[in-house]
């Protein structure tokens, strides 16, 4: 490999991201709620060498829309937790990382932190983290414990009215994260000392309250979960728009975001940019890498692709629309174009299968191989640990500098 890596990974949901999916050949809808076919993904996913591969999540049931729950029968729903997916497949893999997202508007930073932090000492040093806020009103309901904002028709055909409106949600979000990564360092890297000897199995002073204080909540700690192998798994997020951008620049390791070309890519880019200035944040001592979803349909022969995704849009009886690009090609063809956004200043990307299993083992076994043959993408990994496959520097614990 030359250059700077490419970073890839994949974004993993029910049967793929075409809501008529379950329905193509292939597709073992009876599987889905099993086990088994979460290994198969993962373990293929991990096969092809990727980054990571995340895990989506919900409070409620999925739905057709974005903001609002509805009653149809003729898609997925119903989903695992996610983080305890990723728990049952840290030791049916060695290398990949296991990034689940988890609620942050309607969880306790205390239970997040330590399912995580348990997770990377499952996974041995794999596990990652993708915070997401409560976008939907409904959700609140099911906890009864507070409201939510309620999006209109009109606020979801524009990600900036989105994030103006859950902007107090995402403020909330960065403190939740704020408070995680303290109690994932509440505990030193050496506070455990387990020698039978002398009956000492704990350094007390190495084992720190974080006393967080924030406008929505407090914690004291420290966590229960010994400091884990990576010190703080990274924290991947999504963003669309200015807050979630800002979101990022404060709080994440990894964001993802949606162009729908180089130039928007390039212009992401620079908004990014201006977030990290904006939060003083020193990309030197913390890297933040920028990589760009694609929903792809792909096929070895050259229109069958296309020719797959009509027979998907028929099926579901409407276009398939989503807020990233949606790439329908050949596996060469989607490696041109990658090299292309990534000369924008990229530094890799997500890609979400259409259908699964197919359009997965179409990226670990024609994407992957064609990124090989240009010398941009890893032929082995040369990493144990999530941070590692991402370059990324594993932080000492606040506290242990502190004291």
């Amino acid at each position: 490999m030359t250059g700077r890596p490419l970073h890839l990974a994949v974004a993993l949901d029910g049967a793929g991201w075409h809501p008529a999916a379950w329905r193509e050949d292939g597709a073992r809808p009876g599987d889905l709620l099993t086990a088994r076919h979460w290994a198969d993904l993962v373990t293929e996913a991990e096969r092809g060498l990727l980054d990571f591969v995340t895990f989506e999540d919900a409070l409620g049931l999925q739905s057709a829309a974005f903001h609002l729950p509805d009653d149809r029968t003729d898609q997925v729903r119903g989903s695992f937790d996610a983080v305890l997916l990723a728990s049952y497949l840290a030791p049916l893999t060695t290398r990949i990382g296991l990034v689940p997202t988890t609620n942050v508007t309607h969880t306790e930073p205390f239970h997040l932190a330590i399912g995580t932090a348990t997770l990377d000492h499952a996974s041995l040093g794999r596990a990652g983290w993708r915070p997401q806020i409560a976008s939907r009103a409904s959700d609140a309901a099911l906890f009864g414990r507070r409201t939510t904002p309620q999006l209109t028709d009109e606020d979801v055909t524009d990600p900036e009215k989105i994030a103006a409106r859950l902007r107090e949600l995402f403020d909330e979000a960065a403190d939740v994260v704020e408070a995680v990564r303290r109690l994932w360092d509440s505990w030193e890297d050496d506070a455990e000392i387990r020698d039978a000897a002398t009956g000492r199995f704990l350094d007390r002073d190495k084992v720190h309250h974080i006393d967080f204080e924030g406008r929505w909540f407090s914690v004291k700690g420290p966590s229960i979960t010994p400091r884990g192998p990576q010190g703080q798994p990274p924290v991947v997020s999504l963003a669309h728009a200015s807050v979630p951008y800002a979101f990022a620049a404060a709080a994440s390791d990894v964001v993802t975001v949606t162009p729908h070309d180089r130039e928007g890519a390039a212009a992401i880019l620079g908004q990014v940019d201006a977030a990290v200035a904006d939060a003083g944040r020193d990309r030197t001592e913390r890297p933040l890498r920028v990589l760009a979803d694609l929903l792809v349909v792909l096929d070895e022969r050259p229109g069958a692709a296309a020719r797959r995704l009509a027979r998907l849009d028929e099926r579901a009886g409407t276009a398939l629309r989503s807020d990233a690009e949606i790439f329908t090609g050949t596996p060469a063809e989607l490696a041109g174009l990658l090299l292309d956004w990534r000369a924008a200043g990229l530094d890799g990307f997500r890609l979400r299968p259409a259908a699964l299993p197919h359009d997965l083992t179409a990226i670990t076994r024609g994407l992957v191989p064609e990124l090989q043959r240009r010398g941009v993408f890893r032929t082995a990994y040369d990493s144990t640990t999530l941070r590692g496959h991402l370059g990324l520097p594993r932080p000492v614990s606040r506290y242990a500098r502190a004291g």
